[in-house]
């Protein structure tokens, strides 16, 4: 890598190019992966893009009155000092929130890079227009501010963060609640049909493991074959299938881990109330984001639940 110190005129000038032209296409990425959720946020974007085309296309002009046509291939990780990115803008589902962050610490990194070129180059016309690109970066942000204030009033962004909150739902929450019910009502039964028989907390321990790890396993691949998210909005399957997996898996070992204990009576007792604490959250999910009226929600679960509890007793002292 190069130091910023030792690149010529020339070479800081091809590497603003550069900079300016990915920054354009990431600006592109973020309106084209925001269209649909975000309309109003996907247009400010597109002004954006815009804005950084037109930087470039003065950089390049500079450049060919200088230099010629010929551009030196020189890119930011070809430098030292800059951050390195992670491809944030090829992720879905993009929200909205994060991606405007995002594109302030970039408007942020080229101001900077514009002001240490200005401190680095002798000819006049060079420095006057490194000089006006650096104060327009800084401008950006409150450009961005008044963009926000007139394409993102009030009621536009409540639409848009609804519309967010709606994908949530559907791409994290519906899978883990998913994942969380199964794991925490269907290896109730196993669990406590292998204690109340064996009356040995260390073999309701393993069959409880077993069965938690089985269900997330099953319930992970379930999830993730069920289909590709490109028609329903699901977001990617192995995405949803690991959340869905792992909440299994963790609704199964929450009223298992207490069988660690010693005492079987003891660990018996502290694994009913945590399978109390585990209906009455999944309860409260039901009725926070799927909208299930209170009542409703915590009967439901808490029928399904003590059915399935009774079942595993019943067999396991049979």
């Amino acid at each position: 890598m190069r130091s910023f110190d030792s690149l010529s005129e020339r070479e800081i000038l091809a590497l603003a190019i550069a900079m300016e032209e990915e920054d354009s296409r990431i600006y592109a990425d973020f309106a084209e992966g925001m269209r649909d959720t975000y309309p109003a946020t996907a247009d400010i974007f597109e002004l954006m893009r815009k804005e950084e085309i037109g930087h470039r296309q003065r950089l390049f002009e500079t450049y060919r009155a200088k230099w010629g046509e010929h551009i030196p291939l020189i890119r930011r990780e070809d430098v030292k000092g800059f951050v390195k990115r992670r491809p944030f803008w090829l992720m879905r589902p993009l929200r909205a929130e994060a991606v405007r962050k995002h594109a302030s610490a970039m408007e942020m990194e080229i101001r900077q890079f514009y002001e240490q070129a200005a401190r680095h180059t002798q000819d006049a016309s060079l420095l006057q227009l490194l000089d006006n690109l650096a104060e327009e970066e800084r401008s950006h942000a409150r450009k961005a501010d008044e963009l926000q204030r007139t394409m993102l009033p009030a009621e536009v962004r409540e639409r848009e963060d609804e519309a967010g909150r709606r994908l949530f739902v559907l791409q994290v929450v519906q899978p883990g609640l998913a994942g969380l019910m199964d794991g925490s009502v269907s290896t109730l039964a196993p669990l406590f049909a292998a204690a109340f028989a064996t009356h040995n907390s260390h073999d309701a321990f393993a069959v409880g493991l077993a069965a938690s790890v089985g269900a997330g396993i099953s319930m992970g691949f379930a999830e993730a074959l069920s289909d590709d998210g490109t028609l329903t909005g699901r977001g990617h399957p192995w995405l949803r299938g690991c959340v869905c997996g792992l909440m299994t898996a963790l609704g199964g070992l929450g009223h298992t881990l207490p069988y660690l204990l010693g005492s079987f009576y003891t660990a018996t007792a502290v694994a009913a109330i945590v399978v109390v604490l585990e209906l009455a959250a999944i309860s409260y999910i039901r009725y926070r984001y799927m909208d299930t009226p209170p009542i409703s929600a915590t009967f439901q679960v808490m029928v399904g639940g003590a059915l399935v509890f009774a079942a595993g007793v019943l067999i396991g002292t049979s």
